[in-house]
């Protein structure tokens, strides 16, 4: 198997689904603006999403897919497929629990996240509203995440990495066909999220169905569900504390001007394009082939694997970042100047943009060298890293926001400081227990990658003009323009590497199936 050619089609697959997440976020800007109604539904949104993060996607795929790889790799096919429907069986029923519980909960809940909001009576009881038809997202898209993970195990990399096409399917249609129908036009966001959570479990039940992995409901206790229990409990620790940092920045920006909440979101979803696209593709593609390794205990696959993903993360990530820096106020403009979306909306949204992409770079190799311990079943040495720099970024908040007056733009740049220093700590750790080896040739790899980053920021800077010239441009002009610069980026970056000595060829990665 081909992890180059499994990144490209897994990469394609999420870059559909974000270009439609830029699509439903610029339908929303236009109809909702940066508001209150934007930062209620917002919040409420938020909510089941780290709760997913934490529980699904974050430590459960961390404790699930290395057992997994395992009982695959070293045991029966029914002894695989009963594991697989007791996890399920177990995680439904939680589910329901939990799901429960958070809308019994909600006005507590949005009170514990957003108390800002309490200033204002009628911004409360909206986001409580939103909150309570948003929860039961939690339980669809955590069946969705374990589906995505037995279905990763086994190398169906582009039916997860197609899935959230749904929700943002579901958005875009509610925004332009339903919200005229509802008293609270932002009420159909809402519902859209459920309906679109639901859509994804869907779609993915005959892929399952069709490698014998569809879950039956068995609640017998099994050896292997308490191994990924037992995997879990310092997995939610890890996980909680990076999205504890973002319900933090969450808490601070309800104290900031309406808008500050809206904004972030908006940068945040510019930096999370190429998160996605690659640090979530390559993380997810690399889990399963470094459980294997780990399992078979061949540590030189191991470091190859590790090398691999780490030099694509420089050389995909580091552009991405650069051009986030200089291509700010274009990305902004032609992606969400539109009707409610106002000229201010607009400078204050490219803040916190330039400052996310300082920590760009460090949130996609956090993607890489975390599973680096996840496949070796040790999820304590990421935990204890994880809240080193929880307590570090909400120093920084209050440094940033509040003795330097940077407001939400010091949320945003604490988190990105933060990813960076995770991400030193994982990669001086790996290195300092000789987990990983790394192959000779980085000094010069990194030598020439500066070249070509100098080369394309040079190049865009000039070519992009006047700033606040992108103000003016009608819709088409803006939107050919911002095509255009990203063309030209790209070929200007690349044509340096390929003069330098690059060669695609070079980062061809085979593992056996």
């Amino acid at each position: 198997m081909n992890l180059l050619k499994v990144l490209a089609k897994v990469g394609s697959m999420t870059f559909v689904s974000r270009i439609l997440g830029f699509v439903r976020d610029t339908l929303i800007a236009r109809a909702f603006g940066a508001s209150m109604v934007s930062d209620a539904f917002i919040v409420a949104f938020k909510i089941p999403n780290l709760l997913r993060r934490i529980s699904a996607e974050g430590a459960f795929s961390q404790a699930f897919v290395p057992i997994l790889g395992e009982y695959k790799s070293q045991r029966s096919f029914d002894e695989t497929h009963a594991l697989v429907s007791r996890v399920g069986s177990w995680m439904g029923l939680i589910l329901v629990v939990v799901t429960l519980l958070g809308m019994l909960a909600a006005p507590f809940i949005v009170m514990l996240i957003a108390p800002g909001f309490k200033t204002d009576a009628g911004k409360m009881q909206l986001t409580i509203e939103l909150l309570r038809i948003t929860f039961p997202y939690i339980f669809f898209i955590s069946l969705v995440s374990m589906a995505g993970g037995v279905l990763n195990t086994y190398n169906k990399f582009s039916i997860p990495a197609f899935t959230p096409v749904w929700l943002n399917v579901a958005m875009i249609c509610a925004v332009l066909f339903f919200a005229d129908q509802f008293d609270e036009p932002i009420k159909v966001l809402a519902w859209a999220v459920f309906l679109g959570g639901a859509l994804q479990l869907v779609f993915q039940i005959p892929f399952l169905k069709q490698i014998g992995m569809l879950p039956k409901l068995d609640f017998t206790q099994d050896e292997g569900v308490w191994r990924i229990l037992k995997l879990m409990g310092p997995a939610v620790l890890g996980v909680s504390v990076s999205q504890i940092s973002l319900i933090l920045n969450t808490v601070f920006a309800s104290f900031l001007i309406s808008g500050s909440v809206s904004w972030l979101y908006y940068a945040d979803r510019l930096m999370e394009f190429p998160s996605g696209v690659l640090g979530v593709a390559l993380g997810t593609i690399l889990l399963p082939s470094l459980s294997k390794a780990f399992a078979s205990r061949d540590e030189a696959e191991y470091n190859e694997l590790m090398d691999w993903g780490l030099r694509l993360s420089f050389m995909l990530a580091a552009p991405a970042a650069v051009a986030l820096a200089v291509l700010a106020t274009p990305l902004v403009t032609a992606l969400f100047f539109y009707g409610k979306f106002t000229a201010h909306d607009v400078a204050m949204t490219e803040q916190a943009v330039i400052a996310y992409s300082v920590g760009l770079l460090g949130l996609i190799l956090v993607k890489i060298l975390a599973p680096g311990f996840y496949a070796r079943q040790d999820i304590k040495t990421p935990v204890k890293i994880g809240i080193f720099t929880l307590v570090l970024t909400q120093l920084m908040n209050l440094l940033f926001v509040f003795a330097l007056d940077l407001r939400h733009a010091g949320l945003a740049l604490s988190i990105g400081l933060g990813a960076c220093t995770n991400a030193s700590l994982l990669y001086y750790l790996l290195r300092k227990t000789n987990v990983y080896q790394p192959k000779k040739g980085w000094g010069m790899f990194l030598f020439k990658l500066a070249i070509a980053l100098v080369m394309m920021g040079v190049v865009l800077y000039f070519a992009m003009g006047d700033a606040s010239a992108w103000l003016k441009y009608p819709v088409v002009q803006r939107i050919a323009y911002l095509c255009g610069l990203v063309v030209l980026g790209g070929v200007s970056y690349f044509a340096t590497l390929f003069l330098l000595g690059f060669r695609p060829k070079d980062f061809i990665r085979r593992v056996i199936r």
